[in-house]
């Protein structure tokens, strides 16, 4: 459920994922604030703390007790990913714009208030979406993030624009249908064009990380894309089924040309190495498709559950934005 906006809403909300950045927090609450000084309009920071180990929270309950900006902190129950985090802040978000941007200051907040002008100087566009024109990873990386969003505009029926991030700025009416839907399993670089509102889209250049190492290995990034393609596209299931076709139609082929090749010239019928060859190329085809078919069939079950997208063990809310009692959300 979307919250009720408060008399006090803000014109922009910040919406912070955090995972295991206790040494970063505090360095990106201070870059904020310096970004955003004498910027003439109200705005408000919500962390989303999920389910960090490290000490996230106590320092972000510090931070919004000394904070001279509105500060709402909601602390998972669990790390439920980024993903969910990024669900919750837009839930608790209040402005008439939300940000969304990384706690690690590899995206600088600067950019945020570049596209709230944006926004607020071009209203036909909904969206302001940071992309990376130059990549800071290694060749290899880069080079499977290009075939993926290349496979991804292929197979799909929605545009996914190489290099865009997560890092945007869009009006409450794109963040409402974004809550709208309502998935659990969510891959937020397909809802934001499935939604379809107007994006433009603003070049940056990626910051060095503040402190620490980054959360997301190759192995997450697979996970990651694996999911994109399974929730934005059947594709998969529609290239089983077409191997399975070729497969048969080559076995009756083969089936032919041996009974022709029997009786025209009776050969013998090949033997043991071709029909091990043929059972294990077709059981390889079988097992490949039982294995698209089931992590859909997974991906089924766990929707049908209609489990919370997130558990939120504590939320803090926000002061009002001239420093007085705290907001009823």
């Amino acid at each position: 459920m979307f919250p009720s906006v408060v008399a006090a809403s803000p014109h922009l909300s910040l919406v912070l994922p955090c995972f295991n950045e206790a040494s970063n927090v505090e360095a990106m609450h201070d870059a904020v604030l310096a970004a955003f000084e004498g910027c003439g309009f109200a705005y408000e920071m919500v962390f989303v703390d999920d389910g960090s180990s490290d000490g996230t929270f106590q320092a972000l309950k510090a931070l919004r007790e000394k904070s001279p900006r509105s500060v709402t902190v909601v602390r998972f129950s669990r790390n439920f990913g980024k993903e969910s985090a990024i669900y919750a802040g837009l839930q608790h978000a209040r402005g008439e714009y939300v940000t969304l941007i990384d706690a690690d200051l590899q995206q600088n907040p600067a950019l945020a208030l570049e596209m709230v002008r944006f926004l607020d100087a071009n209203g036909e566009f909904d969206c302001v979406a940071a992309f990376q024109e130059q990549r800071s990873e290694g060749k290899a990386v880069t080079f499977m993030k290009n075939c993926f969003y290349r496979l991804m505009n292929r197979i799909t029926e929605i545009e996914f624009v190489q290099g865009a991030s997560d890092f945007r700025t869009m009006r409450r009416s794109m963040a409402q249908a974004i809550l709208s839907l309502g998935e659990h399993n969510r891959f937020s670089k397909g809802i934001f064009s499935w939604v379809g509102f107007r994006t433009h889209y603003m070049p940056y250049k990626a910051d060095a990380r503040h402190s620490g190492a980054t959360k997301f290995g190759t192995r997450k990034l697979f996970k990651l894309a694996f999911d994109g393609i399974v929730s934005f596209t059947t594709m998969p299931l529609r290239l089983a089924v077409f191997a399975g076709v070729i497969s048969a139609v080559a076995a009756l082929v083969y089936m032919l040309v041996v009974i022709v090749q029997k009786l025209a010239w009776g050969i013998d019928v090949p033997g043991y190495a071709t029909l091990a060859v043929l059972i294990l190329f077709l059981g390889g085809l079988q097992l490949l498709g039982l294995g698209i078919l089931g992590e859909y069939l997974a991906k089924t079950y766990v929707e049908s559950k209609r489990r919370p997208i997130y558990l939120a063990r504590e939320v803090l809310t926000a002061k009002d934005l001239a420093g007085g009692k705290e907001d009823n959300l």
